[in-house]
C-alpha cells in the first residue's frame, strides 16, 4: 500500500470516528429550580442581565465549576450559577397556539390548549414526533415537538 493511500485511510477513518462521536452527544436540557440571575461571564461580578423563573428550560452549553453556560429558546447565551438548575425536565411552547391532544396523535381529541411561552413539565418522548406533557393545573396529554423548546 503506498504511503499516500495509508494516510487517507487513515484520515477517513479519524473523520467517521469525530463525526461519530458529535452525533452520539446528546443536548442537555435543566430547567431552572428557583428565580435567578443571569449573568454575561460566570462569576457574581459580571453583569446581570435578567431574572429568569422557575421552571424555564435551559439548554446547557458549557459547565464550569459553579457555573453554567445556558442557551435559552429566544437563543440568546448566558451564565447561571449551577445550584440554580433543577434536573426536572420542562418544554416552552414556541407555537402561538397549540393544541394539546389525549393521545399522540393530530385527529386525537384536544386535553387543552396553550399559548406561547407557556412552560409545561416534560413527562415523556412516545415518538412519532410528540412528547407527553403536563401543565401545573395538572391537565396532561400529547404536544408536537414542534410546537415546543426543549425537547
Amino acid at each position: 500500500m503506498s504511503r499516500a493511500l495509508a494516510i487517507s485511510r487513515v484520515l477517513g477513518l479519524v473523520a467517521v470516528l469525530v463525526s461519530s462521536t458529535s452525533l452520539a452527544q446528546a443536548i442537555e436540557y435543566r430547567s431552572v429550580g428557583q428565580p435567578s440571575i443571569m449573568y454575561d461571564a460566570p462569576s457574581e461580578k459580571g453583569k446581570r442581565l435578567f431574572i429568569v423563573a422557575a421552571g424555564t428550560p435551559l439548554e446547557v452549553v458549557v459547565t464550569l465549576d459553579k457555573w453554567v453556560k445556558v442557551r435559552d429558546a429566544a437563543g440568546a447565551l448566558t451564565w447561571v450559577e449551577r445550584r440554580a438548575l433543577s434536573d426536572k425536565r420542562t418544554v416552552q411552547v414556541t407555537a402561538a397556539r397549540a393544541s394539546v391532544r389525549q393521545n399522540p396523535a393530530e385527529d386525537a381529541p384536544v386535553a387543552f390548549e396553550t399559548v406561547k411561552d407557556v412552560v409545561l413539565e416534560f413527562v415523556s418522548q412516545p415518538g412519532n414526533g410528540w412528547i407527553q406533557v403536563r401543565h401545573k393545573d395538572g391537565a396532561s396529554g400529547y404536544l408536537r415537538v414542534t410546537e415546543a423548546w426543549g425537547v
